[in-house]
């Protein structure tokens, strides 16, 4: 491969200009990156990230780099990346990035293969897509890895996974789990964005639309949310009694999705598994009902069931928007597909919820650093302490100050003595 491969150069002034205004809603980042510029904590260590290539992910590379990191990206899926925050990355901040949107399979797995010829210290993951080519085809690599991070639901299901088998060689933080991840990130974030990547990609008035939405975890909810606040009558598929009795208890309606199928005219998953929406679903919705994904892989739609169905190849009447004839006559959409629709036709998640998120990738790449020959080969929470000092550094950003325990209150709250 070569030193990069992006879309075009020409492209980087533009990208340059987003990377900066993204910037201006990434407050924690920013002060960890000027604390990171005069600690260099990640001085010498390669790292390897398989991300979404937006202007978010490049503050975050740029910090990485301010803290002495050698930085390699590539795309962590093939139709999120940005051209032009890939060009700016490599043109000004000198960064190689291997990413090209809409890039076919083949290339994907080339890129992922760039990034870790730079035999990588440290790992970091959106889907777990670089961690398990590691531990497939280039296991000779492994020696060098002191840890990795992970970003996001999938990717920590994949290497729990991996752990529970004995098949991990070496630690993983979950950064989703961090509660100012996944609290945020996953709910605000992807709710707002994936209603945005539909509206985008079909101009579709959401008011009075049926929409279903397909589990009730931090992304679902988010989305569940927006949708009703855009006027949807939402119902909630889910497998989970607990999930689906809190949707219930947040006035959404809940049924199984065979019962869904029929009434929905939007249908949006954000599950992590495979098959959410499957052939028997297809077959009772309306004419017309649009469907779109919002988990991390293209395999929560059952999309080579749906090209069976359908009569002749799709036609494209949209960008991002395919129309598949069934038998019948009635006609079914595929938005983005079946890919993150609020990367594929949107610009993803918001700078300033991306904020905390990336702010607990680069303070976690330094706690696996520091700690990762001491831990063992398994998946990890990001430490409290971590989590605690985002959400005051993101208060004090917004300007918003909290209370503070007394000696007395913290005296009670650690006693048992005193009761009635």
């Amino acid at each position: 491969m070569p030193e990069y491969h992006v879309k075009n150069l020409e492209q980087a002034p533009g990208g340059r200009l987003k990377i900066e205004w993204a910037a201006r809603e990434m407050p924690v980042l920013k002060q960890i990156r000027e604390r990171f510029r005069q600690e260099t904590p990640l001085k010498g260590i390669r790292i390897s990230g398989c991300l979404h290539i937006t202007t978010e992910t490049a503050n975050l590379a740029h910090t990485l780099q301010m803290g002495g990191a050698e930085v390699m990206l590539c795309a962590s899926n093939p139709l999120s990346t940005q051209d032009d925050a890939a060009a700016a990355l490599v043109h000004y901040y000198e960064i190689p990035v291997f990413a090209i949107k809409g890039e076919d399979h083949q290339t994907y797995y080339e890129h992922i293969h760039a990034v870790l010829d730079q035999k990588p210290h440290i790992t970091m993951d959106d889907g777990a897509d670089l961690v398990s080519t590691l531990h497939q085809d280039r296991t000779e690599l492994i020696g060098n890895i002191i840890g990795g991070t992970e970003e996001t639901t999938t990717g920590v299901i994949r290497l729990r996974a991996m752990a529970k088998d004995g098949a991990l060689r070496f630690p993983v933080i979950a950064v989703n789990d961090a509660l100012t991840k996944h609290l945020f990130d996953n709910r605000y974030g992807t709710g707002q964005s994936t209603l945005d990547g539909i509206i985008r990609a079909t101009n579709l008035l959401i008011a009075g639309k049926t929409a279903v939405v397909a589990g009730y975890g931090w992304c679902s909810r988010g989305i569940a949310m927006r949708a009703k606040g855009l006027g949807a009558n939402v119902i909630v598929t889910e497998v989970d009694p607990l999930k689906a009795l809190e949707a219930v208890m947040d006035g959404f309606r809940v049924m199984p999705m065979l019962e869904a199928a029929p009434v929905g005219d939007l249908f949006i998953t954000s599950t992590g598994d495979i098959n959410v929406i499957d052939t028997h679903h297809m077959e009772l919705m309306k004419d017309g009902a649009i469907m779109a994904n919002s988990g991390h892989f293209n395999v929560e739609v059952n999309i080579e069931g749906l090209r069976r169905m359908a009569t002749g190849e799709p036609r494209h009447v949209r960008p991002f928007v395919e129309e598949f004839t069934l038998p019948d006559g009635r006609v079914l959409f595929l938005l983005g597909e079946g890919r993150l629709i609020n990367l594929a036709a949107a610009e993803g998640h918001p700078a300033s919820v991306m904020d905390m998120s990336f702010a607990n990738q680069s303070l976690s790449a330094v706690h696996i650093f520091q700690h990762g020959h001491e831990l063992a080969h398994a998946v990890y929470s990001v430490p409290e302490s971590i989590d605690q000092q985002i959400a005051q550094l993101k208060l004090a950003a917004m300007g918003v100050r909290i209370d503070g325990l007394t000696e007395q209150q913290q005296h009670y709250l650690a006693s048992w003595q005193e009761g009635t």
